[in-house]
């Protein structure tokens, strides 16, 4: 068994005794380290509370001075007992939720959903104790209702700020970074430093410990003594070096091994964490979940709640009810074009799978003349089957006005993964990965490859590709805040950019 410092940018010394100094300064831990990372958590703390005060007395002061003209007394604020009530329910549950730690500032992944979530529970909890003691009546309503709606996108805004400063600040020079030592065998850690970079991850390697391959032909008593002696050594180094971490590199088909490498390293002072190839690439999420009374690790949670399923399907009928009010006119207009223009009917309706690939039946406008026994072919650019009313309803998105009903119905959603036909779904679902995962969420009328310019014709497996990736990133990261913004962006050029 041999160990190793990996290189990294410290190493780089002139001078033999300077570099070995610098190096073993480097490699132990620095005083302080515990009070930088609780300052860096403090001042996100403080950010937010910060956010929420300031504008909370901000918009008090600006609403008394338009109506009164002047300052509003001490006696009558009110704002700061709102906004400081409200500080202390966010930062608490951000602290409980360990959003204010460094290693979740360094994971990169989008906050939004996390903090919207924090804000509505905290002014739930506000309702409910204004309720309880009587005092709704005491605030301002336009100071409530403006806190509410400026107060999230405010506190993301500056978080953001603080995180990119956080993210530029912690090197893995820093002090606050977390002190990783790698153990494996020589082949399994070789592809973790090919396939990871230190800095991109936050943490500095501080040490590495090889595991010995032991010859095919070995008894059991030789590989359990070179498997012994090869622990030994490495725990007397993680006990010099003293890491916050250790990373056992072991694949989970070597189970014995790995067993003896989690007895041997619970004797030290660190995280002990397992680590099964590339497996915790490809599902970032990995946890382990406890369903009755039986452990596993759960690799993916469903695609949305149950609390988030009826958010959306909530929020899918309102819309599509007052759009459907709102468009009848304009609905009827269009259905006496088409029939003033073309014979045949005035809504096309063709049978798509829906949610977990069941099929139904999806409204459009008609936009192309009618053909008996017509085989289903993908419209192309300049298709002389399309209309002349036809072809302004699908450069305009009016063709799938008619697909509201769809959504009132159960079958789509205002927003997710556009349904294709039965023939393009069939056969893209054997020659692109994760295809399918596009039917765990109900299909919509717009999505975020639509509004990315990612419609249309798709004329190579690279133009489905791109497609579906957009739709997987829809799921991975649904919020009713991304419907709202994908709604609104649906009416961008860049939305019409491939329609025709």
């Amino acid at each position: 068994m041999f160990h190793q410092v990996p290189p990294q940018n410290y190493q780089r010394l002139a001078g033999p005794l300077s570099r070995r100094r610098e190096v073993w300064s480097a490699l132990m831990p620095r005083r302080g380290r515990a009070a930088f990372r609780i300052a860096i958590s403090a001042t996100l703390a403080v950010a937010d509370a910060l956010t929420i005060c300031g504008l909370g007395i901000g918009l008090e002061l600006g609403y008394y001075a338009l109506t009164e003209g002047g300052l509003i007394p001490s006696a009558e604020s009110r704002a700061l007992a709102l906004a400081g009530t409200l500080t202390l329910i966010v930062v608490l549950a951000n602290a409980l939720r360990e959003e204010y730690g460094i290693e979740n500032a360094l994971s990169r992944k989008p906050h939004l959903r996390r903090a919207a979530t924090t804000w509505l529970m905290a002014w739930g909890a506000m309702l409910v104790l204004g309720f309880a003691t009587k005092t709704t009546n005491d605030f301002s309503r336009v100071v409530v209702l403006g806190l509410f709606v400026a107060g999230l996108p405010a506190m993301i805004g500056l978080r953001a700020a603080m995180l990119a400063l956080v993210r530029r600040t912690i090197t893995p020079e820093a002090a606050s970074v977390s002190r990783v030592h790698l153990v494996g065998y020589e082949e399994d850690i070789a592809r973790f430093y090919e396939s990871h970079d230190a800095e991109a991850l936050g943490l500095r390697v501080v040490g590495t410990s090889y595991l010995r391959r032991v010859e095919r032909d070995a008894d059991a008593n030789t590989r359990r003594a070179q498997l012994d002696e090869d622990l030994d050594l490495a725990v007397s180094v993680v006990r010099f070096l003293r890491p916050d971490d250790v990373f056992i590199l072991v694949p989970w088909g070597d189970a014995a091994e790995v067993d003896r490498c989690v007895d041997t390293f619970l004797r030290t002072p660190a995280a002990i964490h397992l680590r099964p190839g590339g497996v915790l690439d490809r599902f970032p999420d990995m946890q382990v979940a406890r369903v009755g009374r039986l452990s596993g690790i759960n690799i993916g949670r469903r695609p949305l709640s149950i609390g988030e399923i009826l958010v959306k399907r909530a929020f899918d009928i309102c819309v599509a009810s007052l759009g459907l009010l709102a468009i009848s006119p304009l609905m009827a207009l269009v259905a006496l074009a088409i029939k003033l223009d073309s014979p045949g009917p005035v809504f096309f309706r063709q049978r798509r799978y829906g949610f977990n690939q069941e099929p139904f039946g999806v409204f459009k406008f008609r936009s192309m003349r009618t053909e008996k026994n017509a085989k289903f072919v993908q419209a192309t650019r300049n298709d002389s089957r399309i209309t002349r009313v036809g072809a302004f309803l699908r450069r305009t998105n009016l063709d799938e006005l008619p697909q509201l009903i769809n959504v009132i119905l159960g079958d789509m959603s205002l927003v997710g993964p556009r349904p294709h036909a039965l023939a393009h779904d069939i056969s893209f679902e054997r020659r692109i990965a994760q295809y399918a995962r596009r039917h765990n969420v109900r299909p919509g009328i717009t999505g975020w490859a639509q509004v990315n310019g990612l419609r249309g014709e798709t004329l190579t497996d690279l133009d489905m590709e791109r497609r579906v990736s957009h739709d997987l990133h829809y799921i991975d990261n649904w919020s009713i805040w991304f419907d709202i913004q994908i709604m609104i962006r649906t009416f961008s050029p860049k939305a019409y950019r491939n329609a025709f």
